[in-house]
């Protein structure tokens, strides 16, 4: 068996999608409503931001389905990963990587991908 060194790039993609599982694990099920959503949106963006390697971070929750699961008695839903799209730029050596989860209406799954690859002059 061949051995292969492990590069930058391997390691930015790992960081990223590390980094788009842990946010996705970790705020799910977060109550929120119209009135909190941009505060949550800010609250995921700061957390995941202080990551090693996170060079920038997007977070959007979609405010028609968010509207859509609202409690009638209570006025509020859980934070559900078809309401978000989020965008990840991971810098690691001589290798940057952006990667993004959003909802995918065909497959009914909010589809975690990688988007762009870049390797940077070091």
């Amino acid at each position: 068996m061949v051995q292969e060194k492990t590069t930058d790039r391997d390691n930015a993609l790992f960081e990223a999608g590390i980094k788009l599982g842990a946010l996705y694990h970790q705020f799910t099920g977060s109550p929120v409503n119209l009135d909190t959503a941009s505060s949550l949106e800010q609250a995921i963006q700061e957390s995941i931001s202080v990551q090693p390697y996170v060079e920038e971070i997007s977070v959007k929750i979609d405010r028609n389905l968010l509207k859509s699961k609202l409690n009638n008695e209570f006025g509020y839903s859980e934070l559900q990963g078809p309401m978000l799209k989020v965008n990840i730029t991971v810098g690691y050596g001589s290798s940057k990587v952006r990667v993004g989860m959003e909802y995918d209406p065909k497959l009914n799954y909010p589809l975690m991908k990688i988007l762009e690859i870049e390797e940077i002059n070091v």
